[in-house]
């Protein structure tokens, strides 16, 4: 979900692995040469799911940590070439704490349908993120870096 952590704990857990990190929201931008948000409003947030659709069948997986969207799961294609690259990881966040975190930081280009509120868009997704993660790691108490720690903790089990 948007305010989950993706980019930021994403930075810090390639940084942890000495992996690449590659964020699909700034590819999908600079494909688009427009913000997510520009994309929505201009051309639908359908249209920014198959853009980012496009982006994650063709972006480089291997050596690298990938920050998707948070829409990515409506994509089964998406989702196993994901899978099949390595252990797909759900920052799991609580609904009221995302909503703290996304108001801080408004107009990040959600794609969703204009009429769904964030409570919704949260309780379709999340059996979705469920349903596709390999981990499931706690994204809500601690900091960043122990997010990545965390995160690390579960790799070396896995």
């Amino acid at each position: 979900m948007p305010g989950a952590g993706k980019s930021t704990v994403g930075v810090l857990l390639a940084k942890l692995s000495g992996l690449a990190f590659n964020d699909t929201d700034l590819a999908i931008q600079t494909a688009a040469n427009a913000t997510l948000q520009e994309i929505v409003d201009s051309r639908g947030y359908l249209a920014l799911r198959a853009i980012e659709e496009e982006i994650l069948l063709a972006v480089p997986l291997a050596g690298a940590v990938v920050a998707t969207g948070g829409s990515v799961v409506y994509s089964e294609a998406i989702m196993q070439r994901l899978r099949a690259a390595g252990p797909v990881v759900y920052l799991k966040v609580g609904l009221a704490a995302l909503e703290r975190r996304v108001a801080a930081a408004p107009n990040r280009g959600i794609a969703c349908d204009a009429g769904d509120s964030f409570a919704t868009v949260y309780e379709e997704r999340t059996p979705l993120y469920e349903r596709y993660a390999d981990i499931i790691v706690d994204a809500q108490s601690g900091d960043s870096q122990q997010v990545a720690n965390r995160i690390m903790a579960r790799l070396a089990t896995v």
